[in-house]
């Protein structure tokens, strides 16, 4: 897949989960649980690569932020959740290690780089304990549409090989 084409599915992506951050979330206490950034991540992550996966984190988290449909807590959450699935299918070349790399990077790594973030905004350390179950269920939930996603594009041939390339080796196989 060509650079061009890579930037365009990462703003499409990345409008699409804006889009539906203004009536698809979970309010739990301060932050706002958003299971489509998830999905987003995990797509972003076998389709795009790494970095693309990444930016698409990090422009749906600062529009997200912008309309008012998301916290700060959406930047380390998404960003490292969709950097670990990406590395991980970059590796195996299997989804459920996509999914995997999501729900640890988001749910467990992500919740633990908010709470830093939590305890400067809002004052209080119950921020991890209060974040990481709600991390850890919305990533779950989002990656596994994802996941059920990927494999019936699979089944239907919808990739024709591109689900395989990756930035890492930028080759089919």
């Amino acid at each position: 897949m060509r650079k061009t084409e890579k930037l365009t599915y990462t703003a499409i992506i990345a409008a699409l989960t804006t889009a539906t951050s203004g009536f698809i979330y979970i309010p739990i206490g301060f932050a706002k649980i958003f299971p489509i950034q998830h999905f987003a991540n995990v797509l972003a992550a076998v389709l795009l690569g790494p970095w693309y996966a990444l930016a698409q984190a990090f422009i749906s988290s600062t529009l997200r932020i912008l309309m008012g449909t998301g916290s700060f807590f959406a930047y380390p959450g998404s960003m490292i959740g969709a950097v670990l699935a990406a590395y991980l299918f970059a590796k195996t070349k299997k989804y459920t290690f996509a999914v995997i790399g999501e729900v640890i990077g988001t749910g467990i790594l992500g919740a633990l780089a908010t709470y830093p973030i939590g305890l400067f905004l809002l004052g209080k350390e119950t921020t991890l304990f209060g974040l990481m179950p709600a991390f850890m269920m919305s990533s779950f939930v989002g990656a596994w549409m994802a996941y059920g996603l990927l494999r019936v594009f699979k089944k239907n041939k919808v990739f024709g090989g591109v689900h395989i390339e990756n930035s890492i080796n930028n080759r089919r196989v």
